[in-house]
């Protein structure tokens, strides 16, 4: 039998301009799902997620959701 834990979630806000970063930081924000300042989405927070939220952790801001 699996058990199966509920993952945190966390909301991910782009709070900065994409416009003069680098392509791997545009693809990783668009990857995430971001597309223009003050989107947001809801994302588990696997490794993989949060590696990424940590490579563009200055143009987003990060919350976990209850619920």
């Amino acid at each position: 039998m699996q058990i199966f834990r509920e993952m945190k979630k966390i909301k991910i806000t782009q709070i900065k301009s994409l416009i003069d970063r680098s392509k791997k930081q545009k693809d990783t924000a668009k990857a995430l799902g971001l597309r223009k300042i003050n989107h947001s989405v809801v994302k588990e927070a696997t490794p993989q997620i949060m590696g990424m939220v940590a490579k563009i952790e200055h143009l987003v801001e990060v919350e976990e959701v209850k619920g």
